[in-house]
C-alpha cells in the first residue's frame, strides 16, 4: 500500500482539522470529512474550506458528511479532531469504519491517547501533537498562523510501516516527525497550553498582553515547574517542545541568572505570539466547555495520585469551572485570587 491509497477520514473541521483536511485534499490524497451540520457539510462540498496563511491562498472541495452513516467507504485514518472531551463518543460512532488495520489519530490537546487506548484497543491508536499554529475566521474560512510539524507515534508500541506511511501521507500538510516517545511529547504540548490557553481563558488577554506583565510570567514559570514534579512522579520523559524548550532543564535552577534567562524567553514567547488568543477563551466566548479537564485538570488528577502539591495548576482549574458555570467573569482580577498574592 501507498500513501497515495490511504483512505482518510477527517471527523471535525475547525481550524487544524479544516487545514489538514483542505492540503491533504489538494495533494491528491483520498479523504472526506465529517461535521456537525448539514449546511457546513453541503458549504464544504459546494464552496469548499478557504486556507490563508503561511501555507498560501487555498480554496479546497472536500466530500462532506454531516451523518456517520452517509459515510459507505471504509478508512485506513480516521483524524479525530474533535475537542478532547468528545473524543471517545466520537470514536465510538465511527470505529465500524475503519478497516482491519485501519488506526485512529488523535489530534486532541492534552493527554487523551490512553483512554482512547483503553476503549479501541492498542493497535488501533496513533498519538498526535500539533506543533503549528491556526485559527478559524467562520465556518469554512480558516488560517494557518504559524509553521511547524506533526510528531507521531504509537503509545506503548514500536513504530512500524503504518505509521510511517501515515507520516508520509501527513506530510502534504506539514513536516512530521515520528517518535517512540509520544507520551513525551504529548506531555510537553500540554505543559505550554497549561501555561498559555488556561492562563488566557482567565484573564481574557492576548500573549503578548499576558506575557508583558512579571506576575503572570511567574505564574508561567509555576505551572511548569508542578507539572514536571508530576511527569518526575509518571517517569515521562517530557519531549523538547517544538525543539526548543527542554521545560525540565527550563525550571531546574533557581539562581538568578537562570530566573532572568526564563523570563527573557518568556517575553520573548510573548512578543513573537502577541496577537495569539487562546483557544480555551474563545470557547468560553462562543458559550462551550473548555478542555482544561484535559490540561491543568490532567497535571492536577496525576499529581492527587503521586502526592505532588500543584496548587497554581489547582486554582486554574476551579477559576475556569467558575467561569464555565457562570459565577465568574473573564477577567485579569481572576489572578488577584490570595493562592497567587506570592507572585506580585
Amino acid at each position: 500500500m501507498g500513501k497515495s491509497d490511504l483512505s482518510i477520514l477527517v471527523v471535525g473541521a475547525g481550524s487544524v482539522g479544516g487545514i489538514t483536511a483542505a492540503l491533504l485534499k489538494k495533494a491528491g490524497h483520498n479523504v472526506e470529512v465529517a461535521v456537525r451540520t448539514d449546511e457546513y457539510a453541503a458549504y464544504i462540498r459546494d464552496k469548499g474550506i478557504e486556507v490563508n496563511g503561511v501555507c498560501g491562498n487555498h480554496i479546497i472541495r472536500i466530500p462532506s458528511f454531516s451523518s456517520v452513516h452517509e459515510i459507505r467507504e471504509k478508512k485506513d485514518i480516521i483524524l479525530l479532531t474533535t475537542k478532547a472531551s468528545e473524543m471517545i463518543s466520537t470514536a465510538k460512532d465511527y470505529e465500524h469504519l475503519l478497516n482491519g488495520h485501519g488506526c485512529f489519530v488523535s489530534l486532541q490537546n492534552g493527554m487523551c491517547e490512553d483512554e482512547l487506548v483503553s476503549v479501541m484497543g492498542q493497535a488501533r491508536v496513533i498519538g498526535c501533537v500539533t506543533g503549528w499554529g491556526a485559527t478559524m475566521e467562520s465556518h469554512g474560512k480558516l488560517i494557518m498562523t504559524s509553521n511547524g510539524d506533526f510528531v507521531i507515534g504509537y503509545p506503548g508500541r514500536k513504530p512500524d510501516h503504518l505509521l510511517h506511511l501515515v507520516a508520509d501521507t501527513l506530510s502534504a500538510v506539514v513536516p512530521v516527525k515520528v517518535t517512540e516517545n509520544i507520551s513525551g511529547h504529548k506531555y510537553s504540548k500540554l505543559i505550554i497550553n497549561s501555561c498559555i490557553t488556561s492562563p488566557g481563558a482567565i484573564c481574557g488577554l492576548y500573549l503578548g498582553k499576558m506575557l508583558s506583565s512579571r506576575k503572570m510570567r511567574r505564574i508561567f514559570i509555576e505551572i511548569i515547574r508542578e507539572a514536571v514534579a508530576v511527569s518526575e512522579k509518571m517517569h515521562i520523559k517530557v519531549g523538547i517542545f517544538a525543539g526548543k524548550i527542554d521545560f525540565p532543564e527550563f525550571v531546574r535552577k533557581n539562581d538568578i541568572i537562570s530566573d532572568f534567562r526564563r523570563h527573557l524567553i518568556i517575553r520573548a514567547i510573548g512578543f513573537k505570539y502577541r496577537r495569539l488568543k487562546s483557544s480555551s477563551l474563545q470557547s468560553l466566548e462562543r458559550g462551550q466547555q473548555t478542555e482544561v479537564d484535559y490540561l491543568n485538570g490532567y497535571i492536577v488528577k496525576q499529581a492527587a495520585l503521586f502526592g505532588v502539591d500543584v496548587p497554581v495548576n489547582e486554582e486554574i482549574v476551579r477559576l475556569i469551572h467558575e467561569i464555565e458555570a457562570g459565577k465568574r467573569q473573564i477577567s485579569p482580577t481572576g489572578f488577584d485570587e490570595p493562592l497567587f498574592s506570592r507572585f506580585n
